[in-house]
């Protein structure tokens, strides 16, 4: 098969850095000079901590004699090109980059290599790559799978992915225009709704907060925003259906009205839309993904670069975060493994994490954290904070995942923004249609 968006990235010569950072790691497994002058095909999204970590792609070639082709495409058309690849005897495909959600459903399809063995392998592994390093709630949320519930650490649990554009929740905030109307950084929902309605009725063209609302995949995204910090659930722990219980009814209502209240034209956003109107400074109020933080700073795509404040995802019922974002895996039938394990430790090995963060894409490790060059770029006090109510049962990682929440809530909940439907017999038709789901997949056979 022809991949039409493959190109390949040659070694540069000298590649500048931003930091006074650890030059090419060449710490490497005894194995890795045999791998010279293999060609490995990356998988990877257009998104902006992959614009980024493209950039010192060439190092890894200088350093290791291994070249990189990538296909590189929208995130949410990843899906349909990895399982073409990976459900044919030999694919494409050495290294994938994987949306969180799709792990679970990767593992029980055998799509992807345990890594474990691999890392056990000292031929093949760093010996200062330093595991332990990285941030635990994104290793253990990319990257484990077969524990409780199917995804979460513990019993059972395997290594399948290593992190890497992995993404926690946090509050960004006008801080120019919040002083102008009196307002102090959301600590509470309260704070948060009564912010983008002063927003909305007193700065005329500008909309409180921006979120993810085109229908399918995005639309559920904007609403489990929402939906943890009021306690609500889309399945509890028998797999049952949440979606129709009170929090979850109170979750949905909030939603709506900030969809309200929010920019024009924002109930239909897809993620690209929603940053761009507050980097572009049509609403005040971005409450999503980490990946804010380099193009807020980058004056080439942001126009409000001097006035963003941050702050944690506010707290309703109690904190709840997101944990989400990327992972890098290595499908079964790739033809040259080891060269893509060896891609994957390089990539997310420490001198590199502070690179690609220090340029803006989204760091993995505590050790980037502690650089005080990162430290004065980036908002890692905040970041902190935002990592300590990420929540890794956040939605659930099942294999029947992307039909829940593209095929119903993405239908349902578009209706109900968009004031096609009322709020609580569409989320009770939704829980009807997901226990359908989850009892045509076998969930309730065990209880006789």
């Amino acid at each position: 098969m022809r991949i039409s968006r493959r190109h390949s990235l040659k070694a540069a010569g000298a590649a500048a850095t931003m930091l006074a950072a650890p030059g090419i790691v060449r710490a490497q497994g005894t194995l890795w000079s045999k791998l010279r002058g293999q060609t490995i095909v990356v998988n990877l999204p257009s998104h902006p901590h992959y614009a980024v970590a493209k950039q010192i792609i060439p190092e890894f070639t200088a350093a290791t004699g291994i070249k990189v082709e990538i296909d590189e495409m929208q995130y949410l058309r990843l899906k349909d090109a990895q399982v073409l690849q990976m459900g044919k005897p030999k694919g494409d495909y050495d290294v994938i980059v994987y949306v969180i959600m799709w792990k679970t459903e990767y593992v029980q399809r055998k799509f992807l290599v345990e890594l474990e063995p691999m890392f056990g392998n000292a031929d093949l592994a760093m010996p200062d790559y330093d595991r332990g390093d990285i941030i635990k709630a994104y290793y253990e949320g990319l990257g484990l799978v077969g524990g409780p519930r199917g995804y979460l650490p513990g019993p059972g649990a395997k290594l399948y992915g290593i992190p890497y554009g992995a993404e926690c929740s946090v509050l960004a905030y006008r801080k120019d225009l919040f002083a102008k109307h009196d307002l102090k950084p959301p600590v509470t929902y309260d704070d948060l709704i009564a912010a983008a309605r002063t927003i909305k009725t007193r700065e005329p063209g500008i909309g409180g907060l921006a979120q993810r609302a085109q229908a399918g995949h995005q639309v559920t995204a904007g609403w489990l925003i929402h939906l943890t910090p009021y306690d609500g659930q889309v399945i509890d722990d028998k797999f049952e259906p949440r979606v129709a219980d009170p929090a979850a009814i109170k979750a949905t209502e909030v939603y709506k009205e900030l969809i309200d209240t929010g920019p024009a034209g924002g109930a239909a956003f897809d993620f690209g839309q929603m940053m761009n109107s507050f980097l572009q400074g049509q609403s005040a109020i971005y409450c999503d993904s980490i990946s804010v933080f380099g193009p807020a700073r980058n004056p080439a795509s942001s126009k409000v670069v001097d006035t963003v404040g941050y702050t944690v995802h506010p707290k309703a019922v109690k904190h709840s975060g997101e944990l989400g974002g990327f992972g890098m895996a290595i499908p079964r039938n790739s033809q040259r493994q080891e060269a893509a394990f060896a891609f994957i430790q390089w990539m997310t090995a420490k001198a590199q994490d502070v690179k690609v963060t220090a340029k803006g894409g989204q760091p993995t490790r505590l050790s980037t954290l502690d650089n005080a060059d990162v430290r004065k770029i980036y908002p890692v006090d905040v970041y902190r904070e935002c990592l300590k109510i990420a929540n890794p049962d956040w939605r659930p990682i099942i294999a029947e995942w992307t039909e829940i929440s593209e095929k119903v809530l993405g239908i349902g909940l578009s209706d109900v923004i968009t004031g096609k439907a009322q709020i609580a017999p569409t989320m009770a038709d939704a829980a009807t249609k997901i226990r359908a789901i989850l009892d045509r997949a076998g969930y309730y056979k065990s209880r006789g």
